[in-house]
């Protein structure tokens, strides 16, 4: 049996699948700032943050998902229980990794109730995506750094449910 890793270790964060109206995911593609990454595969994912110390991660989810893609007019529909963890690959070469092992994300899923011009990738500094799109869940997985993608299926398996209800649905129905 596999020992759980000491959360601790773990930098807090959330993680934001917004949905639209045709139960598809935002996802962006993660600016890169080197000829290096622009050169590396897999750089979309769904929004991301850390959550602030006396922040509740419903209120991080809000802040980073407004930080990263200027969306305001979303409803909240779940959220995970428990934590869903990775590990920071040994060749990560960020500032977080000499700090943590890796994150711990609460993820929520939100509605889209607006049009898709809402979108602002510049409404704060710095900018996190350089481009973005509605994709189907179930291809998000392929599309993130191999370190993320044990979370990305462990999402599109507990989320599709809920996405293919608001493409079913009609406007207030969910």
């Amino acid at each position: 049996m596999k020992e759980l890793p000491d959360l601790a270790d773990y930098r807090p964060n959330v993680g934001i699948c917004v949905l639209n109206k045709q139960g598809l995911v935002w996802i962006g593609e993660r600016i890169a700032h080197t000829p290096e990454e622009a050169a590396r595969p897999f750089r979309w994912q769904m929004p991301q943050g850390g959550v602030d110390e006396g922040e509740s991660p419903k209120d991080a989810a809000f802040r980073e998902l407004y930080e990263e893609t200027g969306l305001t007019t979303v409803r909240l529909l779940a959220m995970t229980p428990g934590w869903l963890v990775y590990d920071f690959p040994p060749d990560y070469k960020a500032k977080k990794q000499e700090r943590w092992a890796g994150q711990r994300q609460k993820w929520v899923v939100m509605l889209f109730e607006g049009q898709d011009d809402e979108v602002n990738l510049e409404a704060h500094d710095p900018t996190e995506f350089s481009a973005w799109r509605w994709a189907p869940l179930a291809d998000i997985e392929g599309l993130v750094v191999p370190f993320k993608r044990g979370i990305y299926r462990a999402l599109a398996e507990s989320f599709s449910p809920l996405a293919a209800h608001v493409a079913g649905s009609k406007p207030g129905d969910c």
